[in-house]
């Protein structure tokens, strides 16, 4: 039986449930009619459960999805996903540069798609796992804290049993097997924004960016929210009602794994890199989801210039996320933890502590988990992806975000430790385009011809 993950309504509708407490509605009263029927809670960690429900249920499901999309939000003022709203609640929002515009080298570009890359193969191997379970697994192989690779030699049989590798990644990603980076939905992301870039320029819409994902992005290589906007297409609907519809995993953390090369075409221009991942964040995620896509495309905006500090740079990605979001507070939140503690284990057990409602795959929650291992290793490359990864949640996409960051502050390849780069011999699988088997060199100067095409014309937020 083929049981595809993340579009089934029984499914779904759980997670909706669970996005409407969070998003300040009230689902009570749909709640216990779908508890009445007999209808499952949302699976946990996968992506479906195990069978399917019975036409009744799942023709309910459809219909109470829609009146779930109906019931009005109390919070909807203070986290608005229209840009000019965004905008106005945003009182420190970034200066445009002026004439002289700030750029960003070839070397510093190469080392974000290497820390990226690295910093996601890291996570891989661990990814769906409980905090408990990466922690063990590390401990009984002698890396903790985390400094390098995973591997299966020395787990413990029990052990492996209990916390089982994510099993599409063990193949590739361990240390022991690593040979080149392997596909990941978190390295296609840059390669389909690459070729918006290259297709449609900086100002590309919304609706450019649906269509290339028709043209180019297999529709089972997307996950969660992204796999329920590509649905919503070809059912017809247009963005950005692509987002909405039926789609509970819109403030996850999808739109946050697209926004690096928002912020690598944008080098010192957090404004216009916040603009361009808003409307690509906007196919598929609102409110704290798209806030961010949009923090982090900031964030490397910031970094790609080399002429700022991490802590910069995060303060920086706080400029364009409204103040009173769920997602800026828990930002703070976790910056705030990272300076105060010196054991990076208690900042992460005060985070799952505090989001514990929320879904392993949240933006809300992973953001926060970036923002405090970026912080408390002082962007430090190694520091940063292990203490990201070593936190949990959304490993592989934690990792990736984080390696970009410190390795752009590093500032080139030969500044990333060898060990993390030397493993991905310089290619990168994909089923994106023709970019299988590319080497990140070649990826740096592609990327870096977009960064130097002129700045938008536009003002902060445009869609």
């Amino acid at each position: 039986m083929l049981r595809l993950t993340w579009v089934q309504p029984e499914d779904l509708l759980g997670h909706e449930l669970r996005q409407a407490v969070q998003d300040g509605r009230e689902p009570k009263a749909i709640a216990a009619r779908w508890r009445a029927a007999g209808g499952p809670e949302a699976p946990a960690r996968a992506g479906a459960s195990p069978g399917r429900a019975s036409r009744y249920l799942r023709l309910l499901a459809e219909d109470l999805l829609d009146e779930l999309a109906e019931l009005p939000s109390r919070w909807a003022d203070a986290e608005p996903t229209d840009p000019a709203a965004i905008r106005a609640l945003c009182p420190d929002w970034p200066e445009r540069p002026g004439t002289a515009v700030p750029s960003v080298t070839v070397e510093r570009l190469e080392a974000a798609w290497l820390g990226r890359a690295a910093g996601c193969l890291l996570g891989k191997p661990v990814e769906k796992l409980p905090l408990d379970g990466v922690r063990q697994i590390a401990r009984a192989t002698g890396n903790w804290p985390l400094r390098t690779w995973f591997t299966a030699r020395g787990v413990p049989e029990d052990l492996a049993a209990e916390y089982p590798w994510n099993r599409r990644s063990a193949a590739n990603s361990l240390a022991e097997n690593i040979d080149g980076m392997p596909e990941d939905d978190d390295l296609n992301y840059p390669l389909v924004n690459l070729l918006l870039l290259q297709r449609h320029g900086k100002r590309f819409t919304t609706a450019d960016t649906a269509r290339l994902w028709l043209d180019e992005l297999p529709a089972g290589r997307t996950f969660t929210a992204e796999r329920v906007a590509y649905r919503n297409l070809l059912l017809g609907i247009e963005p950005p009602h692509t987002a909405r519809h039926r789609n509970p995993f819109r403030e996850w953390i999808g739109a946050l794994t697209r926004a690096d090369m928002h912020g690598w075409t944008n080098p010192g221009d957090p404004a216009a890199a916040a603009a361009q991942a808003h409307r690509d964040a906007t196919l598929t995620h609102t409110a704290n989801g798209v806030y961010a896509a949009m923090f982090a495309a900031a964030v490397i905006a910031a970094a790609a210039t080399g002429t700022h500090d991490v802590h910069a740079c995060l303060a920086t990605g706080l400029t364009v996320v409204p103040p009173g979001s769920r997602l800026a507070r828990a930002v703070r939140h976790a910056v705030r933890l990272a300076r105060e503690h010196e054991d990076f284990d208690t900042v992460v057990d005060e985070l799952h502590a505090v989001h514990a409602d929320l879904h392993w795959v949240h933006a809300v929650s992973n953001t926060a988990l970036i923002a405090a291992a970026l912080t408390h290793a002082d962007g430090d490359f190694t520091g940063s992806v292990c203490r990201v990864v070593s936190g949990g949640w959304d490993t592989d996409s934690n990792g990736a975000t984080a390696g970009s960051v410190a390795a752009l502050l590093a500032g080139s390849p030969g500044a990333l430790p060898d060990h993390w780069t030397a493993p991905l011999k310089n290619r990168l699988a994909t089923s994106v385009g023709d970019f299988d088997g590319t080497g990140f060199d070649t990826l740096a100067n592609l990327t870096h011809r977009e960064a130097s095409r002129p700045m938008s014309d536009a003002d902060g937020l445009t869609s």
